[in-house]
């Protein structure tokens, strides 16, 4: 049996041993630290009653309506479910697979494509699904990456409930400094050139028939919504430079961007508070890994913060196998900062503020989609673990393809005739 077959197999196996969500949407989850992500801060020995997926009451004390299941918390922290960062968690399977990988669009004519929308290739089955969820993370950002140019695409926000569709607005993801100057004629001078460029397109100063347009007529509407500012551009950047320009560049065409990166953006934090931008950092970069980064700190976090910066994370390298990380990348901010709850709110609240659909998911308030994670202790401690999950007030099955392979083989079993050739 080939290789290939066999890995399909493997993962035909494990969908049929994993469940999908429960249906109950209505649960009381009595005496919890609620940690709810909002201006009202932590309530201690706290109630949060779910009905039809939805929070209807907060406080102590409440009554359980009848049919609704009671969980007793005992005093643990009950947190919303947590952003998984900028991933590709459901267009990715295996990263050294091509044909596994959708996440970036390689085109030799025209490699500037903002209409590109990474989503259309989610799969909601993907196994990095429940791997990412027993972890407590129940949305990411889904992103699309640099292919042929530096304009990435589309990408949007996924729920990891088993739905096929982004919730709220598009983002545009941009990548500039370093990390595209292998788009864009080996400058970075060469990036604020053809931005320009594909701007005045966008807003109509080029001609659509011009021998010397970089975008498709299509493109071009893309563009022109988010200048708009209809949905926000992510810009992976790091060095302060390049952040300086390109909060000039935003002031100027007046878009609303987000910073994904931004290892120095400390130096910048003031201007950044001031513009209004969030900025998802990766809490472990501490070292000048390129040149674009060698005012990085792990002090990074903390330092916008104080200067009023809205704070999120993402992280670097495998993002999308390594989701579970993000809660290491909150600790560690607060092990040099960052106030807890801020970093509570840059895994929950401040992400789903940045991406446009806090009205629905990232906060534990009335009226909001209960999607909750019971801990086992504190959540940003990577020695402590999720015990129970709900999106939409469904119960998620704490199993994924790890937990699967650890059990089988916890009990000695003899190996399954799918992992025999």
């Amino acid at each position: 049996m080939s290789a290939s077959l066999v890995f399909l197999r493997r993962l035909a196996l494990l969908a049929a041993a994993v469940p999908g969500i429960t249906c109950a949407q209505d649960v009381l989850v009595r005496n919890a630290t609620v940690h709810t992500a909002t201006a009202r801060g932590t309530l201690n020995a706290s109630d949060v009653l779910v009905q039809g997926g939805v929070i209807r009451a907060i406080g102590p004390g409440l009554a359980a309506p009848a049919g609704v299941e009671v969980v007793d918390a005992g005093g643990r922290p009950l947190t919303p479910a947590l952003f998984g960062g900028i991933t590709d968690i459901g267009v990715e399977e295996i990263s050294g697979e091509a044909a596994t990988v959708d996440s970036a669009v390689k085109l030799e004519d025209q490699p500037q494509r903002p209409e590109f929308d990474v989503t259309l290739a989610y799969n909601p089955d993907s196994v990095l699904v429940p791997v990412a969820r027993v972890e407590g993370i129940g949305f990411t950002a889904l992103g699309a990456n640099s292919g042929g140019g530096f304009i990435a695409g589309q990408g949007g926000v996924m729920r990891l409930d088993g739905s096929a569709d982004p919730i709220g607005p598009r983002m545009l993801f941009v990548r500039l400094g370093a990390a595209g100057a292998e788009l864009s004629g080996s400058s970075r001078a060469a990036q604020w050139m053809l931005l320009d460029q594909m701007v005045a397109e966008a807003r109509g100063r080029v001609a659509a028939d011009s021998p010397h347009a970089l975008l498709t007529p299509a493109g071009r509407a893309v563009l022109a919504r988010y200048l708009g500012g209809n949905g926000r551009i992510v810009v992976r950047v790091d060095r302060a430079a390049d952040i300086r320009q390109l909060l000039r560049w935003a002031g100027r065409e007046q878009v609303r961007v987000a910073i994904a990166g931004g290892a120095e953006a400390w130096r910048l934090a003031p201007q950044l508070a001031a513009a209004g931008v969030p900025v998802f950092v990766d809490a472990l970069a501490n070292l000048p890994a390129s040149f674009d980064q060698i005012g990085a700190t792990l002090e990074n976090a903390a330092r916008l913060h104080a200067a009023g910066v809205l704070v999120a994370f993402s992280q670097d390298g495998d993002a999308s196998h390594n989701a579970r990380k993000i809660r290491q990348l909150a600790g560690n901010a607060v092990a040099h900062g960052l106030p807890w709850e801020a970093a509570l709110a840059g895994l929950t609240r401040v992400p789903a503020q940045a991406f446009g659909v806090a009205d629905r998911i990232g906060s534990i308030a009335v009226g909001q989609q209960a999607d909750l994670v019971l801990w086992e202790g504190d959540p940003l401690d990577v020695g402590h673990y999720a015990e129970r999950m709900w999106l939409g007030g469904r119960a998620v099955p704490m199993r994924s393809r790890q937990t699967e392979l650890r059990d089988r083989y916890l009990r000695g079993s003899t190996t399954p005739p799918a992992y025999r050739r």
